[in-house]
């Protein structure tokens, strides 16, 4: 390959990956945290006691009681069949708050029978904490709304798309020769190229995965839209529709909640289900959703699979979306929804996402900083000079490559550690009093990163990251104190606090290694501080 096409593919690398890196860095960390969404919500929710939630035998008489004392109930609702901290009772459905529009919050009413079988309802529901991490992963970090955030997301994938294909044709040339080397040893900066390349090279199919995926996420009502134009006859997108069905009268002619179990483990025994969606289609007509799981194959939807079921007589009627039956073409378009969300092979798949989602954020932390370094080396080269100053675009990005992802983590973990430390203190998602949370540390993280430099806000930023880590642990352990602070589950959720606690430790070490860097650094280096007792270096032996 010629040497100009190379350095032309090594230009559109460098730059795609500055303009988007720090946005695909909110991306990645937070969607690897999200692969456990999960657990993280019932780690911050609030234990229930199994004697507050109304026996499954008894759901006909509560739906019944929510229906005629809650008519917006009869729009939807949903019956819990794993009821806990995450789903803490046996019926519960959403319907929009004042105001009305379809960006008005919505909010999500919880209904159960007392000893005395009368109705009990609430709108204190599970954490809010996770599904605002995943709202940081789908709009990369955007505080707008998610009409706005979605398609600038849908042009970060596409570019991210192109740095992926440069940055194979920049490592092509030499890729036999370097595929396994990392050489370690005083030139840091060779060491860390090594190994962000070895790292991008051998995640390359998952980032190929997410990028495409992430478009189509994005663009996904545009698409859907030309679909309608395109391939549907005016006459049918108009006709008119029948009137809805009415919940209320039909739910009485309803196959027992009980009973449609045993009947759906029979058509269905290795899908585990979850829950019972009943709602009024857009035709109008009364449907019934089983929602579930068979780890063993993905799913269209994030963590659930469904099977479409006769809410009368309990048959399975519709097998698209029904993981393991369905027909080739859908479970083919299933696939790439689930290649995105990592909902099959159980357990191991969603570690080895959270792993190489962890994987893809250091690509691009290391990315803009190996850029850097690698400009200054390739300025002192050509102007034939011993070193030079850090130019004034050189420090910016160095402040916002540090302050920017260090900030995402700090952020993230001040809001999981705040969902069980003071859960009433935090507003509830409907007044975006997490996102208030997060963005404060966010914004505070990247003006001390200006106010201190890229090398000293380094050190400070991962330190308060990896103490905000710890808070998460911490947060738990509080609940072993006999003033009964907090709580623990003490099962799956658990976890979440080993996890928290090793990354605690991993920041900790970083930081400990970023300070001796800047020790070593030469005086025309991104990572120089002045200070005493510094190490002088030879500018040959400049770390990244």
């Amino acid at each position: 390959m010629r040497h100009d096409v190379v350095k032309m593919y090594r230009e559109i690398h460098s730059w795609v990956g500055i303009v988007c890196g720090l946005f695909l860095f909110i991306a990645f960390y937070a969607g690897a945290v999200s692969m456990f969404e999960t657990p993280l919500q019932r780690w911050a929710s609030a234990p229930v006691s199994e004697t507050s939630i109304t026996p499954l035998q008894q759901t006909p008489l509560l739906v019944k009681k929510v229906l005629a004392e809650y008519p917006a109930a009869a729009k939807g609702y949903q019956i819990i069949l794993q009821p806990g901290p995450e789903q803490p009772a046996r019926l519960s459905w959403q319907v929009r708050a004042p105001g009305g529009d379809d960006h008005a919050p919505v909010i999500t009413h919880y209904a159960n029978l007392n000893a005395k079988a009368e109705l009990v309802v609430s709108e204190g529901g599970p954490s809010p904490v996770a599904e605002q991490i995943d709202v940081l992963h789908q709009q990369v970090g955007l505080p707008f709304e998610h009409d706005i955030s979605m398609p600038f997301m849908g042009v970060v994938a596409l570019l991210y798309g192109i740095a992926l294909v440069s940055g194979v044709f920049v490592l092509f040339p030499t890729l036999v020769k370097d595929l396994f080397a990392l050489r370690i040893g005083k030139n840091l900066k060779r060491m860390w190229l090594d190994l962000h390349n070895l790292l991008g090279l051998f995640s390359l199919p998952f980032h190929i995965i997410m990028a495409l995926t992430a478009v189509v996420f994005a663009f996904h009502d545009q698409f859907y839209g030309a679909q309608r134009v395109l391939l549907y006859p005016s006459s049918i997108m108009s006709e008119s529709r029948p009137a809805p069905a009415d919940m209320a009268a039909e739910a009485e002619n309803f196959i027992a909640p009980a009973a449609l179990v045993e009947r759906l483990a029979v058509q269905a025994p290795d899908f585990k289900l979850t829950s019972l969606n009943y709602r009024v289609g857009r035709d109008g007509a009364l449907e019934l959703r089983a929602m579930g799981e068979n780890p063993r194959y993905g799913t269209s939807f994030p963590r659930a699979g469904a099977a479409l079921v006769d809410p009368v007589s309990g048959d399975i009627v519709g097998m698209d979306y029904l993981p393991g039956q369905q027909g080739k073409w859908q479970a083919t378009v299933s696939s790439f929804f689930a290649l995105h969300f990592g909902n099959y092979g159980g357990n191991f798949i969603r570690w080895c996402y959270f792993f190489l989602g962890l994987t893809g954020a250091f690509l691009f932390y290391t990315g803009n900083l190996l850029w850097l370094e690698s400009k200054r080396k390739k300025r002192r080269k050509k102007d034939g000079l011993a070193s030079i100053e850090q130019s004034r675009s050189a420090r910016m990005l160095g402040a916002l490559t540090v302050g920017v992802p260090l900030g995402c983590v700090a952020g993230i973990s001040v809001m999981i550690a705040v969902s069980k430390l003071a859960p009433d203190v935090v507003m509830s998602s409907l007044t975006g009093g997490y996102q208030t949370l997060y963005y404060s540390v966010f914004v505070v993280a990247i003006g001390w990163a200006f106010r201190r430099g890229a090398a000293q806000a380094a050190v400070d930023l991962l330190r308060l990251a990896a103490v905000c880590t710890l808070l998460i642990p911490f947060a738990s352990l509080l609940s072993l104190l006999p003033a009964g602070l907090g709580w623990n589950h003490f099962d799956s959720s658990s976890w979440v606090d080993v996890i928290a606690a090793a990354g605690a430790v991993v920041l900790f070490i970083f930081a400990g290694k970023t300070s001796a860097r800047i020790r070593r650094a030469p005086e025309d280096s991104l990572w120089y501080q002045p200070s005493k007792g510094r190490v002088s270096s030879a500018p040959e032996l400049t770390a990244s």
